[in-house]
């Protein structure tokens, strides 16, 4: 398994810990989907890549202080939502 998919892993335990009314695979997609849409945001923007451990501190940090009530969120942003609906 690649440091990519381990820190992933890590980050998913974490947010499932900081918010219990998600599943592993909501919890693995929420990472998943954060952790593309930081990484295109920073290259669209045209800022150097820094390598996993910056994005990794990026995503700790949203999951600390949004893994809560990320599921609320949804409700409230389309360019997540699509990714939820059954």
């Amino acid at each position: 398994m690649s440091d990519h998919n381990l820190k992933q892993d890590q980050l998913t335990r974490e947010l499932m810990e900081k918010n219990g009314d998600l599943s592993e695979p909501e919890a693995r997609k929420w990472i998943e989907l954060l952790w593309e849409d930081f990484e295109a945001t920073r290259a669209k923007a045209g800022r150097e890549y820094k390598g996993t451990e910056v994005t990794e501190q990026i995503i700790r940090q949203w999951v600390t202080h949004y893994g809560p009530h990320l599921d609320d969120f949804v409700a409230t942003n389309p360019k997540f939502k699509k990714y939820f609906e059954e």
